[in-house]
């Protein structure tokens, strides 16, 4: 399993727009990055400048939104639907998907139950639990 380093997920990300931007040629990791960053141009910015953002840190407390955590999590998800792990992460995501009218809002609803399950499991040292990621997803199809 790909486990990067903070420094190493981020230059995965400024690597992949440096390349995509001078035309060129992707690994299926890049691609997938690509996919993400396309998404949210309000990270393109910061993207152009590695050299600045490559040690920033992003204080929640202080109201700020860690763009290379946003889009890391849009590739864990995108991950876990192309091998449907944990088991039903397919059916729900398509169902909220359907919901939501948008594939892009159904990613970030995803995304929130994903980071809760991380949470509770850190706050509970434990291993991350997918009934509790389950449960939050089922919630909101259940709105």
């Amino acid at each position: 399993m790909f486990q990067p380093s903070r420094d190493q997920a981020r230059q995965l990300f400024f690597d992949t727009w440096s390349k995509y931007r001078q035309r060129e040629i992707l690994t299926a990791m890049e691609n997938m990055a690509l996919e993400v960053i396309l998404l949210h141009p309000e990270y393109h910015a910061i993207l152009e400048d590695a050299e600045r953002y490559l040690d920033k840190d992003y204080l929640p407390e202080m109201g700020d939104t860690n763009p290379f955590l946003h889009m890391s999590m849009h590739i864990a998800i995108k991950e876990q639907l192309s091998i449907n792990q944990p088991v039903g992460i397919c059916e729900r995501f398509e169902r909220l998907k359907l919901m939501a009218e948008d594939e892009h809002e159904a990613a970030h609803q995803v995304m929130e139950c994903l980071a809760e399950m991380i949470w509770q499991a850190q706050r509970n040292q434990s291993q991350p639990d997918a009934a509790i990621y389950f449960e939050c997803l089922d919630s909101r199809l259940s709105r």
